[in-house]
């Protein structure tokens, strides 16, 4: 089972790190004379070395010339960029609003044919209202301090429910029943949420099963996943997705969806559960 979302990117940023030393003690240099070679401060070194910072392009290229290796420049460059792929804070994404970072999703929900998602905290982005996708996004928005452009994103948002009924798309969903007595904006909004939900359950694209309260755990809650083609998962943090495209991680996800999947239940008794969350609201 997954233990640690970002440990996949935590490995990648160490590989990389391993790479730079490696590099270094091959051109016969220790930190120190890489340091002054490079032009900065040894503790600069040592955080890269410890995979701590980040280089940017232009330090790898520097640190690649101080030990006369500039032919390993672009190699390493590609590969600093594809770990700053796999960890993206969320306020970086939203530096600009969040429109861009949903056009992302949308893009991801084109390409793939299936999508298994697991969630744990918020109906899936595929599944909302405009006005619940507004209540959320409006929360976490000031949460995060970032730019408010939540008309766009939403709208960015709610193209992605397009799959659901065009193309040869498939979304096999799974969500914790405590997600659907969550309340996100007003009474009303949460009302026709789970209305929504029960509009889009027939449809032939859609498997959708409920996570009752109070069944026997053979899997304990996780943080929301969508697996994509089994060959992509993207894990969502507080502070950031995480992107998972090593193996043996994807299968220890498909595994945990497949065990999350035998605890859920679907059709008219995943029904009778958001009834009774709609009921609750009022």
């Amino acid at each position: 089972m997954p233990v640690s979302p970002s440990s996949s990117a935590q490995a990648a940023r160490e590989a990389l790190a391993v790479r730079l030393g490696h590099l270094m003690r091959d051109a016969g240099i220790n930190g120190r004379e890489l340091s002054r070679r490079c032009g900065w401060d040894k503790a600069k070194t040592s955080r890269i070395l410890g995979a701590k910072a980040a280089p940017s392009d232009a330090d790898i290229r520097t640190w690649c010339t101080a030990c006369n290796a500039e032919d390993q420049a672009a190699d390493l460059v590609a590969t600093a960029r594809a770990v700053d792929s796999m960890y993206l804070e969320w306020r970086r994404q939203h530096r600009a609003g969040m429109r861009r970072a949903q056009e992302d999703v949308l893009a991801r929900n084109a390409a793939a044919r299936t999508c298994r998602a697991y969630v744990s905290n918020v109906i899936p982005g595929f599944f909302q209202t405009a006005d619940y996708a507004e209540a959320l996004m409006r929360s976490i928005t000031d949460f995060q301090g970032t730019p408010d452009d939540i008309p766009e994103a939403v709208a960015a948002r709610l193209a992605r429910s397009r799959f659901l009924y065009e193309g040869d798309h498939r979304f096999v969903v799974l969500i914790e029943e405590w997600v659907l007595r969550t309340r996100i904006g007003t009474p009303a909004t949460m009302a026709g949420q789970l209305q929504h939900l029960l509009t889009v359950m027939p449809l032939p694209s859609v498997s959708l099963g409920i996570i009752p309260l109070g069944v026997p755990r053979t899997v304990w809650p996780l943080e929301a996943f969508y697996l994509y083609d089994d060959r992509h998962t993207v894990v969502e943090t507080l502070t950031a997705g995480i992107n998972v495209r090593q193996p043996r991680e994807l299968a220890d996800y498909a595994k945990a969806f497949k065990g999350l999947a035998q605890m859920a239940v679907h059709g008219d008794a995943a029904r009778t559960l958001i009834r009774a969350a709609a009921d609750a609201v009022g």
